[in-house]
């Protein structure tokens, strides 16, 4: 007699069959992960505001009822987070894969890729016009991915980053 056992699953999928009313428009899902969510992110929330503002004001004004009752908003919060990344990617595919790249390689810690992010966003300041702004920075206070000499450094440099960071000082783009 064998102590082991057969190894089961029990993995099933679900799937909502009812179609959602005519009024609240298809948006396709974003499908990334969250490295180049996390990447993109100050992005995101620079262009989409408005439309994030709209939908938390929807939410706080149905309680209990915020997620059903403001689908319309929520899709227009999707829609807007596909279309910055569909700019970023079409513009900044390079130094946007690298930073986001590092990020999924350094367990997400932004320290381990600042200078990825400072190639990253200039080419998205350049060529989106988009600039990171950190809430809640204090006023006339630096910036941690503005810093040059930052408290918290990387514990191990990412390799591609910085080839590349020394690239862009050699041809002058940064």
């Amino acid at each position: 007699m064998s102590n082991t056992r057969e190894p089961s699953t029990n993995y099933s999928i679900e799937t909502v069959s009812s179609p959602l009313p005519k009024d609240i428009p298809h948006v396709d899902e974003i499908g990334a992960t969250s490295a180049p969510l996390l990447s993109a992110a100050f992005f995101i929330g620079a262009r989409c505001k408005p439309f994030n503002d709209d939908f938390m004001q929807c939410k706080s004004e149905k309680p209990g009822n915020g997620e059903i009752g403001c689908l319309k908003e929520g899709r227009r919060v999707t829609r807007c987070a596909a279309s910055v990344l569909s700019d970023i990617n079409k513009n900044c595919l390079d130094s946007f894969r690298l930073h986001w790249n590092c990020l999924e390689q350094n367990n997400h810690a932004l320290k381990n890729c600042r200078k990825a992010e400072k190639l990253f966003n200039k080419c998205v300041f350049d060529k989106l016009n988009l600039t990171k702004t950190i809430p809640g920075v204090p006023e006339g206070e630096t910036p941690i991915h503005l810093k040059e000499k930052p408290l918290y450094v990387p514990n191990v440099e990412d390799y591609d980053s910085k080839i590349a960071y020394k690239k862009a000082q050699a041809e002058g783009k940064i």
